[in-house]
């Protein structure tokens, strides 16, 4: 719909602009897909369109930095055995691998456009995803395509486990040969599950540097299971992101604390997997930026629900919900690259994006305070109303 449209009404505003503070009875203008007005509603200028929230919150939309949305198959049973005690281990990947094969591509893009739809209604907004379920270079090359076609942002992961019978050196020489060729096209970052079953500090540094020769950004996902090395190895390599981080020295939160890197958290994961949480208010404490995201995934976190993970960050992980809802706007914005300038996401400000949602709940502190119950009452993305 064309036109510009007054959202008005605003009980509190949540911008995370250069300001933290929460303004209220606010309004802003939308036009274009940007933010063309912010401030009082009793000044608010005249729109082709008004809506009234009636005291309702607004904040931006969720960024969620780290998904892994195209696969095939369904791992509930072995959620069930993690739940009757089974110890998670990385190798339970294969069965994943094995049914993304198997799957037609159009089958891969519509679930993938299904988790999207699920968290958009949630107040999610941009997303990234990543491949690492196909682990061949035809299955990754398609799992990559099919992530283009959902996801802002895509990642390679061909680094996620080395597959069943395939010999390890030979794997690596493919991950960053052909299949990183194959990938290219789609993908902006490239990801290494550096872990115990999985790739070890060299193993990891060489596919990484792999990718940033072809122009990627780096991503880890590191310090899952045990003290892997994958934070320091990301922060040595100026990594946009380390995921995961709940194995924590001294010595790597120092590092994260004097880097760039962001440390991105996933609660639910951990949840899912009864992996103790990251030290997240030492992370804080020390200056580390961190973001949350939902590390959505068949096997260790199916859900899309940022809203669950903010509540976990604030109920058991002794974040403020000020702090937990940043993490997972802005601070999941800066782990992308896309806190600042014109295309900047997880934030609001005239000019900027439109990406917005609306809490049936007149502050941000229901997101924690009600857990579990859908507050999401309306979302815009780049000014379109998700229906």
């Amino acid at each position: 719909m064309n036109g510009t449209e007054l959202v008005t009404g605003i009980g509190e505003l949540t911008t995370h602009d250069e300001s933290s503070e929460r303004l209220h009875d606010a309004a802003l203008v939308i036009g274009e897909g940007r933010i063309l007005w912010i401030g009082p509603a009793a000044q608010a200028p005249a729109a082709d369109r008004r809506t009234d929230v009636d005291g309702r919150a607004v904040l931006p939309g969720w960024v969620d930095t780290h998904t892994h949305l195209v696969f095939g198959g369904d791992r509930s049973a072995e959620f069930e055995a993690r739940m009757a005690g089974r110890a998670y281990a990385a190798g339970g990947i294969n069965t994943t691998v094995a049914a993304t094969r198997a799957a037609p591509e159009e089958q891969l893009v519509a679930t993938a456009r299904n988790l999207r739809h699920e968290a958009e209604t949630q107040g999610t907004t941009f997303l990234e995803t990543k491949t690492g379920y196909g682990l061949d270079v035809a299955s990754e090359e398609r799992s990559a395509r099919a992530a283009a076609n959902v996801a802002d942002v895509v990642t390679f992961l061909g680094a996620h486990i080395v597959p069943a019978g395939m010999d390890r050196r030979a794997y690596i020489d493919l991950v960053t040969g052909p299949m990183l060729t194959a990938a290219l096209p789609y993908v902006q970052f490239i990801d290494a599950f550096c872990e115990t079953g999985a790739f070890d500090v060299e193993e990891a540094r060489e596919v990484l540097l792999a990718g940033r020769a072809a122009g990627l950004g780096l991503r880890v996902h590191g310090n899952q299971l045990g003290f892997s090395g994958g934070v320091r190895l990301a922060v040595e390599l100026g990594a946009a992101s380390v995921d995961h981080c709940n194995y924590l020295e001294p010595a790597d939160i120092d590092a994260l604390a004097a880097g760039t890197t962001v440390a991105t958290l996933l609660p639910a994961c951990d949840l899912s997997t009864r992996q103790p949480f990251p030290p997240a208010r030492q992370l804080l404490d020390a200056g580390v930026v961190i973001a949350l995201a939902t590390n959505c995934n068949p096997g260790t976190s199916y859900t899309t629900s940022m809203p669950l993970c903010v509540a976990t960050a604030v109920l058991q992980m002794g974040l403020s919900v000020g702090e937990a809802v940043w993490a997972a706007t802005r601070g999941a914005a800066r782990s992308l690259g896309r806190d600042r300038g014109a295309d900047a996401v997880g934030s609001l400000f005239v000019g900027g994006r439109a990406d917005l949602q609306v809490l049936n709940a007149p502050s941000i502190s229901h997101l924690a305070y009600r857990v579990g119950v859908p507050l999401t009452a309306a979302v815009w993305r780049k000014g379109v109303r998700v229906d």
